[in-house]
Parts: C-alpha cells; structure tokens; sequence
C-alpha cells in the first residue's frame, strides 16, 4: 500500500510524520495481543469449570454413582461445584481487575457477570433440588421431610440464607425492577451478593466430606476462595484507596458548558503513573457535603496530562445535578482508570467517531489522542439542538489540526417509519453516505444506547466489521 502521512496524536505537537503502514502494523499488533489476552481468560474460566469436576471424579465421583438415588447425589454435587465455579468466575469479573478490563473491556465484563448470576442461581437451585430429592430417595423419606432436616443443621440453613439473597440480587437485576430503583439502593441490595457468597461456604467443607481434610479437592478450593478474595479486597478497596491519596486530586475549576452541563478540571500529583488513556473513564467520588456518598462512572473529556484531568458531565439525575455546583477546592477519589474506548483498541486504518449528546465528552478526548490519517478519518456529532454540541470549537480545533472531517448533524429524528439515528432532513441516508471509508474503519460510538445501537447496526450493514466498533456502555 501506498505511504501516507499520519498526522501527530496531540495537539500543538510538533508535526512528527509516520507512515500509515507502521500505525497498521501496531493496530494489528495490538489486536493480536488482546485476543490472545481473551483466548487465555477463556481458556481459564473453562478450565477452573474442567478441574473442578476432574477433582471430583479423580475422588472417585463417578465410581461411587450405584443406584437411581445415589445419581441423583452425584447430579447435585456435579451442579453444586459448576455453579460455585461459576460464581467465582462471576466474582473475578466483577473486581475490575485491569488484566481483564485491559483484554475485554470493563462493560463486557460486568455483562458476562451478569449473565452467569443467572447460571449461578439455576445451578445452586438444581443443586439443593437433586440433593433433597436423592437422599430422601436413599432413606426412603419424603423430600420434604428431608428439606426440614435440611434447616436444622447451622452451616445448611446458612447455605439457604444464601441462596435466597442471590435470589433477591437476581431478580432485582431484571431491567424494569433495575430501572424503577436508585442506583444506591440496587447497589446496596447487590452487595448482598458477597453475604451469600459467605453464608454458602461453610457447608462445603462440613457436609459429606467432599471436601474433607487432606483431599485435593480441599486445597484446590481453599485457594481459589483464597485469591478471589484477595483480589477484589484488592482491586476493589485497597488500591482505590491508596490511589485516591497518591494521587490527590482537587476541584481547580468548573466551567459551565450549558445549563446543565459542567467540565470539571482537576489537578493532582503523579497522574501519569495512573496509566489512564483518553476515552477512558473512572468512578469519581466527589469528597463535599452531600456529594461523597454518590459514586458516579464519567469519562475523560480531555486526555490526561501529568497533572490535571478533566470531565464533562450532564445533569441526568439527583445526584449528577449536584455536581454543577460543586466548587474548586473539592478533593476528589477515584477508582479506575477502566475500559478499552481507547486508541489501543482501533485495528483499522481509518477511524469514524460518533459522539450522541453528553457521548461527545469521550470522543473528543479520544480524537486528541488517536492517529488520524487525512482523507480516513470523519468525527460525526449528533444532537438535538446546536446548543447540545457540547465542546464543539475544542473538536473543530482538533478536527483541523489532525486532517479529520467533522460533521455536526443537529436535529430531532423522524419518529416515523424505520428507525434511524440520523435527524430527519436527512431523509434516507445511511452512515456510507456520509463516511465512504466507514467499512474500512474503527467505528467508536458514544452516548445514548439506543441511539447508539442505531448507529452500530446502520454501521454493520455499511461493511465495518463487528470487531472494529467500540461502544462503552455504562449500564449498571
């Protein structure tokens, strides 16, 4: 392929020239990298679901399965260790460890969290349901008989405890009851979560002697229990703290952007050892009064320096519509930095960034770090009205500096007819109408998701490649 020149990532550097087939070579680098990165933690979780059964069997499981009744034992310790495992796969994803928010993303993690709590639940119900069921076939009781004998023995009631507030986290994850809940309210329902985790530990090592002293199936769970616990005590809680007071981060200045939207600069000491990539975002917490019980996921607006950060944020609700008062002076703890929204993501040439609203934030931090070829890179912002194209003049600048077109398409969609993201004076056209290069680029998209999946699936149909298009979402 022909050279070409690819402007400088930071503006107001120096005009350094690369080639565009070197910039290729490193996505392509990168994307090997990440999906060798993903192939592993595959290879992991199914191979923790493989030795725990393999442990079971090598403990002569299989060879103890005689009779109809002792089957159905079997079939309740076979469901019992796949769901524990599952519920510790479920854990690690969600303790935002940076391996994994680094090769999946943190969204795609908490969606696979998500979606085995459901695995988890139904194996933890089979569970107990052929385990009642067989040992009342082996002592030729009723089930319910052996349910009750169930609830008078301490570490099996604790089990149940357990298995009821998973119950309670699970169906307060359903979207409408999720929907029809604060975010501190669900989240302190979701905490429960560890309680049950706790409460059906016990029961593991005192009952059946599964896990009996001296097995490998002993030792093999206590050091799983063992690291999981470390990392998200880690993960989660230490080193967030300690990062909050390395780092320590002030409120310098708020500039208001509309009547409901606020760039918040802050200073702090030692940021680059942060790690943190534009388009990446933290959970901020603002230490003032009425605001430090509120934790809220925001991106960067700018790309970070050695000292200062920035965001952008949209009174959305009660706790967002605090933070348009919050004052300099405020200190600031963080946790992060998390997600792939990144330029380490891009695995295309060309690139197309479509920020939607308060989704323009993250794009035009992304834009002032990524490698733009000229001709191959289009920064499309959509809004409702001229006075929702948040930072506007900051992109232009950028936009001009690096070569990249900008398109700012303003106005209400049309509520008629098939779906489109596009405002209604543009009538029938499609993303390749408007970016010809769109199924040779890295698509990144920002903002509300149903808007947001609009685009993806305009994009899709354009020739980009799913593997191509970077999409953050927030959901809880």
């Amino acid at each position: 392929m022909p050279e070409q020149a690819i402007t400088s990532p930071a503006l107001g550097a120096p005009d350094v020239r690369v080639s565009a087939r070197s910039v290729q070579r490193l996505h392509r680098l990168q994307t090997s990298m990440r999906n060798l990165h993903r192939d592993l933690l595959t290879v992991l979780a199914w191979g923790s679901v493989a030795a725990a059964l393999g442990l079971w069997v090598a403990d002569g499981g299989i060879q103890a399965v005689t009779t109809g009744a002792k089957a159905l034992v079997a079939a309740g310790i076979v469901t019992g260790l796949v769901a524990t495992d599952l519920m510790v796969i479920m854990l690690v994803l969600a303790a935002r460890i940076p391996y994994i928010d680094g090769a999946i993303g943190h969204d795609r993690a908490i969606a696979l969290h998500n979606k085995l709590g459901k695995w988890v639940l139904f194996g933890l119900l089979f569970h107990g349901l052929f385990l009642i069921f067989g040992y009342a076939a082996q002592q030729s009781i009723s089930a319910f008989s052996e349910f009750a004998s169930f609830l008078g023995v301490s570490d099996l009631f604790l089990s149940i405890v357990g298995l009821v507030a998973l119950s309670v986290v699970a169906v307060t994850s359903i979207m409408a009851v999720k929907r029809s809940l604060p975010y501190e309210v669900w989240h302190a329902i979701h905490l429960t979560t560890y309680a049950a985790v706790g409460f059906s530990l016990p029961h593991q090592f005192s009952v059946s002697g599964l896990f009996a002293q001296g097995t490998w199936q002993r030792w093999y769970w206590l050091a799983l229990f063992s690291v999981v616990a470390l990392g998200l005590l880690s993960f989660r809680f230490v080193f967030p703290l300690i990062t909050s007071f390395e780092h320590r981060l002030v409120v310098t200045r708020v500039v208001l952007e509309d009547t409901d939207v606020v760039s918040i600069e802050m200073r702090g000491r030692g940021l680059d050892r942060l790690g943190a990539e534009a388009g990446q975002f933290f959970a901020w917490r603002f230490l003032g009064r009425g605001l430090w019980w509120h934790q809220h996921p925001f991106s960067l607006s700018a790309a970070p320096t050695n000292d200062t950060l920035r965001i952008t944020i949209r009174a959305l609700g009660r706790g967002t519509a605090k933070l348009l008062s919050v004052r300099p002076g405020t200190r600031v703890a963080i946790e992060g930095p998390y997600g792939i929204f990144t330029d380490a993501a891009r695995s295309q040439l060309g690139v197309t960034l479509v920020g939607i609203g308060i989704g323009i934030a993250p794009i035009r931090s992304l834009l002032e770090s990524t490698s733009v070829v000229p001709g191959l890179a289009t920064v499309i912002l959509r809004a409702h009205s001229p006075e929702q194209l948040y930072l506007v003049d900051e992109i232009e600048a950028l936009c001009r500096a690096k070569g990249a077109q900008l398109l700012a398409l303003v106005g209400p969609r049309n509520e008629r007819g098939e779906p489109t993201w596009l405002p209604a004076q543009y009538g029938t056209l499609r993303i390749h109408d408007l970016v010809p290069h769109i199924a040779e680029s890295d698509l990144y998209v920002c903002g509300p998701q149903s808007v947001a999946d609009l685009v993806i699936e305009d994009a899709l149909m354009a020739g980009t490649p799913k593997s191509a298009i970077h999409n953050e979402r927030f959901s809880w």
